[in-house]
């Protein structure tokens, strides 16, 4: 079930096809039929079919003989955990993400890069929430989000290039940066500033604020951002915060630099 915002993936045999297969069922947000999958899939019926007995087998989907559909299993659940512990900023970033979430009232994101697309590891509600796509374990692009932008920006040169090359460059609102030349002008400016914006380029009227989460040697470990709608902010507003996000975002940076973070 392909999205604009997609990753892309290469030829990594048999594993990358059971992962593929694996990502295939997560996104359709419930449980499946096997017939779904095939009309969505590149496989043929016997590859596909084999794929998926075999995932099931391990645990890594769950199959309901009653409603005869598939869903992510348990084992994945197990990884999901030991993974967030290891592998993202969201442990070390908690207290950081509750201390900024309380002073400004508003909707506070923490997010990682998978392959040019954003992770949305955590998140900290507003006082009264705002309805929108992101959660956290969530897949979000990188070209029109805020995090996204931001890290995406303080990527050295040739990951960065990688990165935009696996933007879809889907117009998901009149605002959204649609072409590749606006996209690379408006992360020259971020560079520049140390801050990216959200200007309701994936959701009509979110706005945010957002950084780089970068260690001392300028690796870009994550990103952190404000968001809000405007129906109660402007982006005038939430750049009175930057002060506030860039110290948050450095103080999340220096307690991850003991930390055995992956590269």
């Amino acid at each position: 079930m392909a999205t604009p915002d997609a990753p892309q993936r290469g030829n990594d045999g048999t594993v990358g096809k059971a992962l593929e297969v694996l990502d295939q069922v997560a996104e359709y947000g419930r449980p499946v039929r096997f017939g779904e999958l095939l009309a969505a899939s590149p496989h043929p019926k016997a590859t596909l079919y084999r794929l998926i007995q075999t995932l099931t087998n391990q645990g890594m989907l769950r199959f309901d003989e009653v409603q005869q559909t598939y869903s992510p299993g348990l084992r994945l659940v197990r990884l999901a955990h030991a993974a967030w512990r290891q592998s993202s900023l969201a442990p070390v970033a908690r207290p950081y993400l509750d201390a900024l979430s309380a002073e400004v009232g508003e909707t506070i994101h923490l997010a990682q890069l998978d392959h040019g697309q954003v992770l949305y590891v955590d998140k900290r509600n507003a006082r009264t929430p705002i309805e929108m796509f992101s959660q956290a374990g969530k897949i979000g692009p990188g070209y029109c989000t805020g995090v996204g932008k931001a890290m995406i920006a303080h990527l050295d040169e040739d990951a960065r290039e990688d990165a935009i090359r696996r933007q879809a460059f889907f117009q998901h609102t009149p605002h959204t940066l649609g072409k590749e030349t606006d996209f690379r002008a408006d992360l020259d400016n971020i560079r520049a500033q140390g801050i990216a914006f959200d200007r309701e380029e994936h959701e009509p009227g979110i706005i945010c604020i957002a950084a780089p989460i970068l260690s001392s040697k300028g690796r870009v470990m994550g990103g952190l951002s404000i968001t809000s709608s405007t129906e109660r902010q402007s982006l005038e507003g939430l750049t009175k915060l930057k002060p506030r996000l860039l110290t948050t975002a450095n103080e999340i940076a220096e307690a991850a630099e003991s930390w055995q973070f992956p590269t």
